[in-house]
């Protein structure tokens, strides 16, 4: 078995990407088959890099690119051992480097690491015991299709960390993570019943010169252009 002297980090740093195209033998798309993923593979050795693009390179809905062509990936995908600092950097370079989404196959994956990916881009994780031909396709159009993927169990611990901020940082202020303070959440609502400046200002006990400011920060806040505009941002968004 040949070594391979370079480091895991050297290699991440250096950046590897697979050269591959679809040989004959590779099942062609049919006419009305979905639109081909383009994905750039990176990995910290050849022998992982190997591993995934061979189960890849198999299927219809996915086009890997060469290195010369990473830039116009949909899809980047990083394989790697552990989330080292080195990984990290590789993620963050990714993330400037591409337009396209971020995935992460990882062998080992500590305690503190979820905020690491979240603060490099990465929208999905999948565990390398898990990585089979199915789950890597599912991933990758997950990710295509503006969605997220990640293990139930880093999924229960990013939203404990939300709820925590919520609790720590935002309810001692009156805020939530919905960008509406309660009193904001209330006067939108006043608003989508109906009423006027007067009436919301008795409603709530304040000055009718307090709504117009509390309305016209709201608007002036999130980039609307009146206060109908913000009832329906707010109410698209489950707001209020």
């Amino acid at each position: 078995m040949t070594s391979i002297s370079t480091s895991r980090e050297e290699a991440v740093a250096t950046r590897r990407t697979v050269v591959a195209q679809r040989s004959g033998s590779a099942r062609p798309a049919g006419p009305g088959a979905a639109t081909q993923v383009r994905v750039a593979v990176y990995a910290e050795d050849l022998i992982l890099q190997t591993g995934v693009v061979q189960q890849l390179r198999q299927r219809p809905e996915v086009e890997l690119l060469s290195e010369a062509e990473a830039a116009r990936a949909d899809v980047s995908l990083l394989v790697v051992d552990a989330l080292t600092e080195a990984v990290a950097e590789h993620l963050r370079r990714l993330r400037l480097a591409t337009s396209g989404r971020i995935g992460l196959v990882v062998g080992h994956f500590e305690a503190g690491g979820l905020q690491t990916i979240v603060e490099c881009g990465v929208a999905a994780v999948l565990r390398r015991s898990e990585a089979d031909q199915d789950r890597l396709v599912h991933l990758i159009t997950a990710l295509a299709n503006g969605e997220g993927v990640m293990p139930g169990d880093l999924l229960g611990e990013l939203l404990d960390r939300i709820g925590m901020l919520q609790r720590t940082m935002l309810d001692g202020r009156g805020l939530t993570l919905s960008t509406l303070t309660a009193r904001e959440a209330e006067m939108l609502k006043l608003v989508a019943e109906g009423f006027d400046t007067s009436e919301i200002a008795t409603k709530t006990s304040y000055s009718e010169r307090t709504v117009k400011n509390v309305l016209h920060e709201i608007i002036t806040r999130l980039g609307l252009r009146n206060r109908a505009h913000a009832v329906g941002y707010a109410m698209r968004r489950g707001l209020i």
